[in-house]
């Protein structure tokens, strides 16, 4: 017994007996200046097509000002913690940035200095 498709199929599987399709990641921009965020996938056979489904699953109510779509199979993964994770100690770079309070403690301790206190606003007179 073979494998063959029969030719009424060709169409929706593929001459190769594949489904043909695959699948399209979306990339959706709510209003001008947003990030783009994900939206979703589309199973689509060709770009073209992925390109209409897209619009028609995330633009057609005008919820989005730009879509990308983009092949899944061409999206790069990096998932490798060591080339993910800094060999140095960059945490001044972080929002947050250094704890400068405990760093002054540990250099007032090591001179033998107290923390100084806080100045009043408005004295006597």
């Amino acid at each position: 017994m073979t494998d063959q498709v029969p030719v009424d199929r060709i169409d929706e599987l593929g001459a190769d007996g594949t489904s043909g399709l695959e699948p399209w990641e979306v990339f959706r921009q709510e209003k001008e200046g947003d990030a783009m965020r994900h939206g979703g996938s589309v199973m689509a056979p060709d770009r073209l097509l992925a390109l209409h489904y897209a619009r028609e699953m995330y633009g057609r109510r005008q919820e989005s000002v730009r879509l990308w779509v983009i092949r899944r199979e061409d999206i790069a993964v990096l998932d490798d913690p060591d080339l993910l994770k800094p060999p140095l100690d960059r945490s001044f770079k972080k929002p947050g940035g250094y704890v400068m309070r405990d760093k002054l403690a540990a250099a007032r301790e090591l001179s033998g200095q107290a923390k100084p206190h806080a100045k009043s606003k408005g004295g006597a007179g």
